[in-house]
């Protein structure tokens, strides 16, 4: 059987969430008087599902004002006889955000659930509820998966632009009608400012919305969180978010750009002199943390963003953090790196899992590519900022621990391992061939690149010959920083057929056309 949506989930976008379309329409982009309800708390950010698994998933949500948060669930959009679930207490030291878990729910069901908002005083006040959808993992694996990916978003000042439609390219991606959406990464570009209007090569001019958290880089806890709240200002990606739960990770654009730990910067412009980048992520980590429902973070103190969210007996997803643990950029020529762009805790982490894993797919969720080459230029230095260096010769420098990783693969025999990345702004399919690489100790594997979601598009990069890539399919700009009004705005989508076992990507345009299709077969090493 191929993947189908379960019955109710298309009415439910075309009630509940058109409903409450008006009354999520955050103050000052219009909120509709008829729903206003005076003196009570309103939940006008949209609310957000995440980490779904078969029994359990995280709702979210952002408050005007403080407000204890309840969240109901039915098995249908009428809400006859609902669970409530009681969620916290929020207030200003969240940003008025929070998220309550949900758990013991029923495998492969569509979930209906809304987030009421009540008066901390008296409990008997709330808001008009809020609604949203998603389902559950399946049991059972004939029903299929499908999923979508991308990243990049709101990047070089390409901000939400309504003439355009917005970030258009969530409406394609919600006609896709997938079971969850894999952000790779960028989800904000803390580093970015958008100013309310930029020239276009066409003499046309390219109008954003704006705030003045986004009219100048963030470095206080106010301006990141600003940053992350900027995106809701979009009505696509709230419609989006009602009804597609979402697994997040992070990159380097929610901190700046290219950063590592350890690094300090600034000569007093834009960055304060001395600015150390340890700071500005722990400020980014906490709005990061209030802004989406991710499990690794609820409640853990080191507030870790790699995890595996299991979604039935067809697939783990290994959700990494490649920017966290990593070591600096540097010419990453060393011929022994310890740490790697993962750490060592993680990629031991990451061996265990894979080992454990017994799901038909095992999708590598890296939030940088493998064999692309991105350079980090600074001062002249020939530095670099992902797992390539452009030496196609041996492992050398971060490429030692994919090749630790990818000979763990091969002699452990884990099947169905699959590569997904963002990051470089254009889309492509690499496969990896041990005959074409320099390091052959590893089996066959596709590593696919999508985004950005809405920011500048850019050429291709060079290959790194190390771990054989060829480069199958690739569509890029020839120009640098082309506007999502251009067009090269991209995401991905997963589909594998409950009966056959057989796992489909295609490549797509922001209106969903289809650009490249490849179908895996199941049961191989590496893949």
């Amino acid at each position: 059987m191929s993947h189908r949506p379960l019955p109710g989930r298309r009415s439910v976008l075309r009630g509940s969430l058109a409903a409450s379309a008006a009354l999520t329409l955050p103050v000052g982009l219009g909120a509709a008087p008829a729903f206003a309800r005076s003196g009570r708390p309103q939940a006008g950010w949209g609310v957000q599902a995440g980490d779904v698994s078969a029994d359990s998933g995280l709702v979210w949500v952002r408050s005007d004002r403080p407000a204890r948060m309840i969240v109901e669930t039915a098995a249908t959009e009428s809400f006859r006889a609902p669970r409530r679930w009681h969620g916290p207490l929020l207030g200003a030291g969240t940003d008025f955000t929070g998220t309550t878990r949900l758990h013991g729910l029923p495998a492969g069901e569509q979930i209906h659930y809304r987030v009421l908002l009540a008066d901390p005083d008296d409990p008997r006040r709330t808001g008009e509820p809020v609604s949203g959808t998603f389902r559950t993992a399946p049991a059972e694996r004939r029903r299929g998966v499908r999923f979508v990916w991308s990243g990049d978003l709101a990047g070089q000042g390409w901000g939400i632009n309504e003439s355009i439609g917005g970030y258009r390219i969530f409406d394609a991606m919600a006609k896709a009608d997938p079971d969850f959406f894999l952000c790779s990464g960028d989800n904000i570009y803390a580093d970015g400012p958008i100013a309310a209007s930029a020239p276009l090569p066409d003499g046309s001019v390219y109008r954003s919305i704006t705030t003045e958290e986004k009219s100048h880089v963030a470095t206080t806890l106010a301006d990141y969180r600003g940053n992350f709240r900027y995106n809701l200002l979009d009505a696509a990606l709230r419609r989006f978010n009602a009804q597609v739960p979402n697994i997040i990770q992070w990159d380097d654009h929610e901190v700046r750009n290219n950063w590592y730990p350890g690094e300090v910067i600034g000569t007093g412009t834009p960055y304060p002199a001395g600015t150390k980048l340890d700071d500005l992520a722990l400020r980014s980590r906490q709005a990061f943390s209030e802004y989406f429902p991710i499990s690794t973070i609820s409640g853990r103190p080191d507030g870790r963003i790699y995890r595996v969210v299991h979604h039935g007996p067809l697939l783990d997803v290994f959700v990494l953090d490649m920017r966290t643990y990593r070591n600096a950029n540097s010419p990453d020529d060393q011929t022994a790196d310890p740490v790697g762009i993962l750490g060592r805790e993680q990629l031991e982490w990451l061996k265990r899992e894979l080992a454990k894993s017994r799901a038909v797919w095992k999708v590598i969720a890296n939030d940088m590519p493998l064999g692309l080459v991105v350079p980090d230029p600074v001062e002249g230095k020939p530095d670099f900022e992902a797992v390539a260096q452009g030496d196609p010769g041996a492992p050398l420098g971060r490429e030692l621990q994919i090749a630790e990783l990818l000979r763990f693969i091969k002699h452990r025999r884990i099947t169905g391992t699959v590569w997904l990345t963002a990051d470089v702004h254009h889309t492509s399919a690499q496969h990896y061939e041990p005959s074409l690489a320099a390091f052959k100790d590893f089996e066959p594997f596709w590593e696919f690149v999508s985004g950005p979601l809405n920011a500048g598009a850019f050429p291709a990069n060079a290959l790194d010959g190390t771990f054989g890539p060829d480069r199958v399919f690739v569509k890029a700009p020839t120009a640098s920083n082309v506007s999502p009004a251009e067009g090269y705005q991209f995401f991905g989508e997963v589909d594998i057929d409950g009966d056959s076992g057989e796992l489909t990507v295609r490549l797509r345009e922001y209106d969903g056309t289809v650009l490249f299709t490849q179908t895996l077969q199941p049961g191989r090493v590496g893949q």
